[in-house]
């Protein structure tokens, strides 16, 4: 008769993988949504930091295709916190919340590249488009422009102030100069009307061609999901499980240099926002050989927030440069597949699939989306700021084995599918490959820590900006991801 397996080193086991084993590169995704904490056996806790080091660096296009300058490393370390906590009520229902970071992004370009500083060829393109007729091409022809609007408004006031005075000197001059007096005020009053809108823009165009900074991002969410789940079965082999899920949303982008067409010195703020979703899985397990399989869906959640937007250059075309309105975010969906099962007594295989449809999502501001219809006839419906063509596909394998009754280490290997090439110049990375090693100590019965490392290997991507042009390429690229977890398990 085959013997059952020690489940609890199995379990000491494999909770080593979970410490960073899904810090993902595809879209926005950072914690995987991990629901592990849930699945474990009798009460449990955890708390989880990982901290994700990834060395970004490329160079530019040029409008020809060819090799612009170089790109410095534009990822910005980023960490995050995990935390769950679930306890059994009897033998059918069980308890839990969850706290975890799941979007995110952190991108910062700096130095001497087309996404740095001031946008010299894309106001130059803006004036000639606008006053090339008059064979005004670039911001030095603009500025002589603006400069002789003004003398002639000075010529207009002083030939008026001459009429005036030979008004007063000579009142019988009255029938001829009251109506060139009346002609020349209102030529006047265009005059200084025009020159004060060219030097308005002026000062837009002034202030945009000083801009220094960097083309920046920064996503943040935190989510919190309250879970109840049911086990029912002949030995309580199955178990379904759901719950709302609360998650909180802040955004900020910065588009910087000449790299980003009109929309360069484009400001995005997106300010907390907080929504709501919902989970639900069904779980399989075979506590005799330490199986267990999990189905998680997790749904779509939409936001409805403020986005306060600044976009200079439209002032030259007429539009209003800075507005704050209502924006529509839908955060999206995923399922995620989590499998183990015992291969002896102390060695443990796992397996986690998790699927995104990074190609229904999108973030479209409407100051943005509005200039963009209007800077590109051939897009009647606008830009996104950003996009993805394809879904994300992720698959971790990995194997533990338990060293003694108070260690176990763990190897994982992974790949991940990224969301498409070209994909966006806030995040060009093509997916990743990755491996991995943990190990769990248990200085208690009920306590231990946790720590584990991965390499990730980025796919070679093209960077692209939202009306469709090339403008960097990204290869070569490497990060890696650690993290340590603290928990308690009382079974």
């Amino acid at each position: 008769m085959r013997s059952s397996f020690k489940i609890k080193p199995l379990i000491s086991a494999v909770a080593a993988l979970s410490v960073c084993s899904l810090a993902s590169a595809a879209g926005l995704d950072r914690s995987g949504q991990d629901v592990t904490a849930f699945l474990q056996d009798g009460t449990y806790a955890e708390a989880v930091y990982t901290y994700i080091d990834a060395d970004v660096t490329g160079h530019g296009l040029n409008a020809d295709g060819s090799k612009g300058k170089k790109i410095k490393d534009i990822a910005e370390d980023y960490d995050f916190f995990r935390y769950g906590v679930k306890t059994d009520i009897n033998d059918t229902f069980s308890i839990g919340v969850l706290y975890d970071e799941p979007w995110g992004a952190a991108a910062d370009y700096h130095g001497d590249n087309s996404f740095v500083g001031a946008p010299t060829n894309v106001a130059n393109g803006i004036i000639a488009s606008q006053l090339g007729s008059q064979g005004i091409t670039d911001v030095d022809g603009f500025k002589g422009f603006v400069n002789g609007v003004g003398q002639k408004v000075e010529a207009g006031r002083a030939e008026l102030n001459q009429a005036k005075q030979a008004l007063a000197q000579n009142p019988a001059l009255a029938p001829i100069l009251e109506p060139k007096i009346a002609e020349g005020e209102a030529r006047l009053q265009a005059g200084e009307a025009q020159y004060q809108r060219l030097k308005g823009l002026e000062g837009t165009l002034d202030t945009a061609l000083a801009n220094t900074d960097p083309t920046k991002v920064e996503v943040r969410t935190q989510s919190i999901t309250g879970l109840l789940g049911m086990k029912f079965g002949q030995n309580k082999e199955f178990q379904i499980y759901g719950g709302p899920v609360a998650q909180r949303l802040k955004a900020g982008v910065m588009l910087r240099g000449d790299a980003y067409d009109r929309a360069t010195g484009y400001n995005l703020e997106v300010n907390p926002d907080m929504d709501y979703g919902w989970i639900a899985g069904v779980q399989y397990s075979k506590p005799e050989i330490a199986l267990k399989a999990a189905l998680t869906y997790r749904s779509e959640i939409d936001h409805s927030i403020d986005a306060i937007e600044f976009m200079p250059l439209v002032a030259l075309t007429g539009q209003n440069p800075s507005q704050t309105n209502k924006m529509e975010v839908t955060t999206p969906e995923s399922v995620n597949f989590d499998f183990q099962t015992g291969i002896n007594p102390t060695t443990l295989a796992t397996a986690k699939v998790r699927w995104v449809p990074w190609s229904d999502f999108s973030i479209t501001p409407p100051l943005y989306n509005e200039a963009t219809k209007r800077a590109y006839p051939d897009k009647p419906n606008g830009l996104d700021l950003v996009s993805y063509d394809d879904d994300q596909w992720l698959v971790e394998l990995g194997l533990a084995k338990r060293l003694s009754p108070k260690l176990a280490v763990s190897g994982t290997v992974g790949w991940d599918s990224g969301a498409g090439d070209p994909v966006t110049s806030l995040g060009p990375i093509e997916g990743y490959y990755s491996v991995g090693l943990g190990a769990k100590y248990n200085f208690t019965e009920n306590w231990a820590v946790s720590a584990g490392g991965k390499y990730l290997m980025f796919g070679d991507a093209k960077g692209i900006i939202p009306n469709g042009n090339l403008v960097s390429k990204f290869d070569d690229n490497d990060g890696f991801a650690l993290g340590v977890k603290l928990s308690y398990q009382d079974k």
